[in-house]
C-alpha cells in the first residue's frame, strides 16, 4: 500500500503534520471550505431545496477554485454511464419541441455534479462517515417534528356542515378559470388570510368586515389529499351566540387526517426522502454487531421514526420500496439466520399497519382498482407510451423535458386535459418520452453499474468497518427501493429527492476509492 498516498488523503482537511509543509495554506484552507459547505449541503438535504442548492453552488465554487490551485480528480465506476445520461439529456433538450423550457430544466439535470462534489473531496473514512450520520441525524429533526404535529394537530376540522350555512357560498378560482362553490363537511381549515387557524372564533374575527379587512377572506383548507384556497365574502356571516352557530356547522375539532410532508411542500417528496434515508438507518443499524449498546438503541429509534413517518405519508410505492429495501438489506448484509427470522417477523405487522393506515386515511385497499390515482397512472401510461413510440423522433430524443407542459394538450395526453397536467408518473416513461431511449439505457447502465458496485463493496472484506459497511448497505437497499418507488412516481424529476440520492451516491464512491487505495484499513477506532 502507497503510505505517502494515503498520508496526503488525511492531511488534505487534517492540518497540522508534516505533510503542511509542502502544501499551501491555501490549498488546506480550500478544503477545509469544502468539507464545510458539504456538511451544509447534507445536514439540510431533508429539510430545504433552497438551503441545499446554496451549499452546493457555494461548494461547487470553491471546488472549482481548488482544481485550479492544485488540480485533482479520480476517475469513478459509474463515470461513463452518467455522463451519457447527461449528454443525451443535452441533446433533447436542444432538440425540443419547446428547446427554451427543456433548456432551462439543465440546472435541475445539473445536480449530477453533487456527486462529484461528494465523492472527489472525501479524502478520509471518518469525515464520510460523520456525513451520513449527519444525514440520519438532521431527518430526524422532521421526523420529530412530524409525529408532534400529529399529536398535537393542525388547523380545525369541521362537521356537519348545513346547507344554509355561509361556507357554502365561499369560491374556489381554479387555475384554469374554473369555479367551485362550497366548504364542506370533514374539510380542515388551515389558514384565513395568510394566518394559521388555532380557533373558529378567529375565522368569525376575520370575516367580520367590521375587522379591517379589505376584499374577500382567503381560507386555505386540506380536503382528501387536496390543498387549496377559498374566497369568501367578509360581513355574510349571520348574527348568533357561538362561532359554530354563526358558521352554520354541526361540531369541530383539531385536524389530523393530512398526509405527512415534513418540511417538504409534498407527502411524496418527503416519502422518497423518507425511503432513501431511512434506508440508510437501516443498513446502518443492521451492520452494528455491538448490541445491546448506545449506537444500536439510537438506529433502532432512527428507524421506526422513518417507518412511522413513511406511515403517515400514506404513500404506497415508497413504503413498498423501503418495504423492499429492508429485504434486500438483511439478505446482503445478515449474518445470521436469526437476523433474517426477525426481519420477517417485523414484516407481517408492518403490512398490516400500511393497510389500516391506507384504509382510514384514505379509504382505499393497497391494490384497488377503483382508486383513483391508479386509473390516473394507467391512463397517463398508456398516453405517454403511444406518444412515445408516435414517431422515429420520439424515440431517438425525445420531446424534451417539461415540453408535455406546453403540448401536451395537443397531443392528447392526460385524457385531453380532463385531468391535472403534469408527468407521466412512472421514472422510466417519463424519462424515455422526455429524453429518448437512448437516455432511459444509459440510466438503467447507471443504476446497474452502481449497484453492482455496491453489492460487491458489501460482500468483500474490505469493509471492516460497520460503519462503512451500513453506508454500502443502507445505499444498496435505497438504490433498490427508489427504483422500485419510480416504476409509478417520477422520482427521478424531484429535485430534493435527486439530490439526497446523489449524495448517498457520492459518499459511496469515495468509500469505494479508498477501500481501492486502502483495503486494509480496520478504522474500527474512527466509528
Amino acid at each position: 500500500m502507497d503510505e505517502g498516498r494515503m498520508k496526503d488523503d488525511f492531511n488534505d482537511i487534517a492540518p497540522g503534520s508534516s505533510l503542511n509543509s509542502r502544501q499551501s495554506s491555501l490549498t488546506i484552507w480550500l478544503d477545509r471550505v469544502i468539507i464545510g459547505w458539504l456538511f451544509v449541503m447534507v445536514a439540510a438535504a431533508p429539510h430545504s431545496i433552497a438551503a441545499t442548492q446554496i451549499a452546493w453552488m457555494c461548494g461547487m465554487l470553491v471546488w472549482v477554485v481548488r482544481l485550479v490551485v492544485r488540480p485533482r480528480f479520480c476517475r469513478t465506476p459509474v463515470d461513463y454511464a452518467l455522463l451519457c445520461f447527461i449528454f443525451f439529456t443535452l441533446i433533447s433538450s436542444f432538440t425540443s419541441y419547446a428547446p427554451a423550457i427543456s433548456i432551462g430544466k439543465l440546472r435541475a439535470a445539473g445536480l449530477f455534479t453533487i456527486v462529484y462534489l461528494v465523492a472527489q473531496n472525501i479524502r478520509t473514512r471518518r469525515v464520510l462517515r460523520m456525513l451520513a450520520l449527519t444525514l440520519v441525524a438532521s431527518c430526524m429533526v422532521n421526523v420529530i417534528f412530524t409525529v408532534v404535529e400529529r399529536v398535537v394537530g393542525r388547523g380545525i376540522k369541521i362537521e356537519g356542515v348545513s346547507e344554509t350555512s355561509p361556507l357554502k357560498a365561499a369560491l374556489f378560482r381554479g387555475a384554469n378559470g374554473q369555479l367551485a362553490k362550497g366548504i364542506q363537511s370533514g374539510d380542515i381549515l388551515l389558514e384565513v388570510d395568510g394566518q394559521r387557524l388555532r380557533s373558529l372564533d378567529e375565522l368569525v374575527f376575520a370575516l367580520d368586515a367590521r375587522n379591517g379587512g379589505t376584499g374577500p377572506a382567503l381560507i386555505r383548507i386540506y380536503r382528501s389529499e387536496w390543498i387549496g384556497t377559498f374566497e369568501m365574502t367578509r360581513g355574510t356571516l349571520p348574527g348568533g351566540s357561538s362561532a359554530i352557530e354563526r358558521l352554520g356547522i354541526g361540531s369541530s375539532l383539531r385536524g389530523r387526517d393530512w398526509r405527512a410532508s415534513g418540511f417538504f411542500g409534498h407527502y411524496v417528496t418527503y416519502a422518497e426522502a423518507l425511503l432513501l434515508i431511512g434506508s440508510l438507518a437501516f443498513g446502518l443499524l443492521i451492520a452494528t454487531k455491538t448490541r445491546p449498546s448506545l449506537s444500536f438503541f439510537a438506529l433502532l429509534l432512527c428507524v421506526a421514526g422513518f417507518v412511522l413517518a413513511l406511515l403517515l405519508t400514506v404513500t404506497r410505492a415508497s413504503q413498498l420500496g423501503l418495504l423492499i429495501s429492508g429485504v434486500v438489506i438483511v439478505l446482503a448484509g445478515a449474518q445470521k439466520r436469526r437476523t433474517v427470522l426477525v426481519m420477517a417477523g417485523c414484516v407481517i405487522p408492518l403490512v398490516l399497519a400500511a393497510s389500516f393506515v391506507l384504509q382510514q386515511k384514505r379509504h382505499i385497499s393497497f391494490l384497488d382498482s377503483s382508486d383513483g390515482s391508479i386509473t390516473w397512472r394507467m391512463t397517463v401510461w398508456r398516453e405517454g407510451f403511444g406518444l412515445l413510440i408516435s414517431k422515429p423522433r420520439h424515440l431517438i430524443v425525445g420531446v424534451g423535458m417539461d415540453s408535455i407542459k406546453v403540448y401536451g394538450c395537443q397531443w392528447g395526453l392526460f385524457d385531453n386535459c380532463r385531468l391535472p397536467i403534469g408527468h407521466m408518473h412512472s421514472t422510466p416513461l417519463q424519462i424515455a418520452l422526455e429524453r429518448g431511449i437512448p437516455a432511459l439505457v444509459a440510466f438503467l447502465f447507471l443504476l446497474a453499474i452502481y449497484g453492482r458496485m455496491l453489492l460487491r463493496l458489501a460482500r468483500s472484506g474490505a469493509l471492516q468497518s460497520n460503519t462503512d459497511r451500513g453506508i454500502v448497505l443502507g445505499a444498496l437497499g435505497g438504490l433498490v427501493g427508489f427504483f422500485v418507488s419510480g416504476l409509478v412516481h417520477y422520482n427521478f424529476g424531484d429535485s430534493e429527492v435527486v439530490m439526497i440520492f446523489f449524495i448517498i451516491m457520492g459518499l459511496t464512491l469515495s468509500l469505494e476509492r479508498q477501500v481501492r487505495l486502502d483495503p486494509f484499513e480496520s478504522g474500527e477506532s474512527k466509528t
